[in-house]
């Protein structure tokens, strides 16, 4: 049964109804109304109908219009492109070099540690016991041949001087006694031949007690004509004090004592220690020249030579040591400090090389150009070694013998820039993150 949709709310009461009574009611003159009740439930039934008929149609439009809502713009993709791959408008420009090969000695690179030269190496140690009164000298200190040390107050040289004096006194004695017998006996006094006999042999034994008091008073290193029991230890060598095992009060013990109470280095020569793994040991030679680097002067370049290889091999480590000996008139290297040693053999290798123009850098890294055809280059990265006597430098992975590669790697860089300015722009973000 369709419903008009241009009826008002006054039309629609009529239409309903003209639909329940089949005409318009008719009303009670005494009420003013019609009272027949089955028609006005029929309808109060049409009127139920035709809301919820209303009612479905404004949840049609609304489900229409959810339905219609604009949708999200799709997302797009972009296409990368190679960005190792560059173009120029004149490749003319930029000429190719072929890489080539060259005669290098073969080099091994390790790692090691400044060490003192042992032979260079002084331990002090008091001759006798006693305590330590003074100390004049510390740890690191440089000194210089016989600077005092430190002061010892020992017992020992104490009993010595005391030894020492009491034969000198017995010999004065001794002395006086034989002299006066031997004037007796020279002018006829009554003294006999036996008398100036044992005079002479207390004489003798005398001066023999004196000498040895002396060489126990030297043997604890002191001055015989001016005697101390103050020992006094003074630096027998010049260099740096690289070990100290004093302490003032302390009691120092005599020449069996360990560790020692001082060690002296002569630092003017030094040793650079390296460990050489067993599979690299025949890369390396007596008489070798050495290359070195410091971790703490990374700018200093010193040279030197293996002077020798250890005959035993360390079972741990599977490694032994080769000694390097190195000049260090001006101090600069010390004990335990890291440097890092590159053999130089005596044997020779083939290697590729190409002109030092011919690699840039950029970003850390070594790159070059191989043509593509036409005006296209694509950049490449390689792994360089050292640069040879000839200006040329060693690659180590990236290139083979006989390619073809940009001259001057540089100039096309920059002209990539000039014409794209965007060229390499995939590299700076990836650094810049």
């Amino acid at each position: 049964m369709p419903i008009p949709e241009t009826l008002g709310m006054a039309g629609f009461l009529s239409w309903m109804c003209r639909k329940a009574y089949g005409s318009a009611p008719r009303k009670d003159p005494k009420i003013g109304h019609d009272m027949n009740f089955p028609q006005i439930m029929r309808c109060l039934v049409y009127l139920c109908a035709f809301l919820l008929l209303a009612g479905c149609e404004q949840q049609k439009e609304t489900n229409v219009q959810a339905t219609t809502l604009p949708t999200a713009p799709t997302a797009q993709v972009d296409v990368i492109t190679d960005n190792n791959v560059i173009e120029v408008p004149r490749p003319d420009e930029f000429p190719l070099v072929k890489a080539g090969t060259r005669s290098v000695s073969k080099e091994l690179s390790v790692n090691g540690s400044i060490a003192p030269d042992v032979s260079r190496t002084v331990g002090v140690n008091g001759l006798s016991g006693g305590r330590i009164v003074e100390i004049h000298a510390r740890l690191g200190d440089t000194v210089k041949k016989g600077q005092l040390l430190l002061k010892i107050h020992s017992p020992d040289l104490a009993n010595a001087i005391a030894a020492l004096k009491q034969a000198r006194s017995d010999e004065l004695l001794a002395q006086r006694n034989y002299d006066r017998n031997k004037f007796l006996y020279e002018r006829g006094a009554v003294v006999a031949l036996k008398d100036l006999q044992a005079s002479e042999n207390v004489l003798t034994d005398a001066k023999a007690n004196t000498e040895n008091a002396i060489t126990q008073v030297q043997l604890l290193n002191a001055d015989t004509k001016n005697p101390s029991s103050f020992v006094e230890l003074r630096a027998p060598v010049s260099g740096i004090i690289v070990e100290q095992n004093v302490a003032l009060g302390t009691a120092a013990k005599s020449l069996d004592a360990t560790p020692n109470l001082f060690t002296i280095a002569d630092l003017s020569r030094v040793w650079l220690l390296c460990d050489v793994f067993e599979n690299n040991l025949a890369d390396v030679h007596l008489g070798d020249t050495a290359k070195i680097r410091l971790n703490a002067y990374p700018k200093l370049a010193l040279q030197g030579k293996v002077v020798n290889i250890f005959g035993l091999l360390d079972p741990a480590t599977r490694s032994t040591k080769v000694r390097i000996e190195l000049d260090n008139a001006q101090g600069i290297l010390r004990p335990g400090m890291f440097a890092t040693a590159i053999f130089v053999s005596q044997d020779k290798i083939s290697v590729v090389a190409v002109p030092a123009t011919a690699i840039f850098r950029l970003h850390d890294k070594d790159w070059v150009f191989f043509p593509q055809g036409g005006k296209k280059f694509r950049r490449s990265e390689v792994q360089t070694g050292a640069t040879n006597a000839d200006g040329t430098h060693m690659i180590i992975t990236g290139v083979q013998v006989g390619d073809q590669v940009v001259s001057n790697a540089l100039q096309l860089s920059a002209a990539a820039r000039t014409e794209n300015p965007t060229a390499f722009e995939e590299d700076e973000k990836r650094d810049n993150q």
